[in-house]
């Protein structure tokens, strides 16, 4: 089966550039397919057998990007922002023009895993609700945890606008600090069940997304590709 796709679109996915620049590329004269100078962005390339180039550098084309981010503090989990920087602002260059969207999203204020990605269906399969995916977190809290949060949050919290959150873990690991396990996603989850309890989460940390762990040798900001074995890791 022939593997067609415009040119503008294959070196956009392989982080040359928004399709403004990769016009301009093309009608520089700077891209050549199997050595021939191509003007025209829309030229169908099968990237299976095709060699293109941009100022003789050969482009490999990778239709689809996974990485593993250590969000910061301050940075919205959105692809843009008029007034404040988003992850995907942290990623490097070569992902320009490539499609990447966080998958999922955790709150301004929370840091740890977030992964990104261009691939819509992997994404899908990690933030559907009926994948039950864990997800877990460390929360440093205000307050008095009680001795039985971990039933309660078993029982399934009732947040104050009546919705009945699925059963959940919490796990007490320091006298302020709490491990948390949740398969769901409402806005400020975490943050409402613990009020829900009398707690005020002060900080809040994604540690893993199924058996997929935050990897700690990356410092807030800091992304990593993943390997095949671990984007299949969070479906297991």
């Amino acid at each position: 089966m022939t593997k067609l796709i415009r040119l503008d679109k294959l070196l956009g996915h392989s982080g040359e550039g928004t399709r403004k620049e990769i016009k301009h590329l093309c009608k520089s004269g700077s891209v050549t397919i199997n050595g021939s100078v191509c003007v025209n962005p829309a030229t169908k390339v099968d990237f299976e057998k095709n060699v293109v180039a941009v100022d003789g550098r050969p482009v490999f084309y990778t239709p689809f990007h996974y990485v593993m981010l250590h969000k910061p503090e301050n940075i919205l989990s959105a692809t843009r922002d008029h007034f404040s920087k988003t992850v995907l602002d942290l990623l490097p260059p070569c992902y320009k023009g490539t499609g990447m969207f966080p998958v999922g999203r955790l709150d301004k204020d929370t840091t740890g895993l977030l992964l990104l990605t261009n691939d819509g269906d992997w994404a899908h399969r990690i933030t559907s609700p009926k994948k039950e995916i864990n997800k877990i977190y460390e929360a440093v809290v205000a307050g008095t945890i009680p001795d039985d949060i971990n039933f309660q949050f078993q029982r399934g919290i009732v947040l104050t606008d009546g919705f009945l959150c699925q059963p959940a873990v919490a796990e007490k690991i320091g006298d302020y600090t709490l491990r948390i396990i949740i398969h769901e996603g409402k806005f400020h989850q975490i943050k409402r069940m613990c009020a829900a309890v009398g707690l005020t989460v002060t900080a809040l940390r994604r540690m893993q997304i199924g058996q997929l762990i935050l990897d700690e040798t990356l410092h807030y900001g800091e992304i990593r590709i993943l390997t095949e074995e671990e984007r299949k890791l969070p479906f297991q």
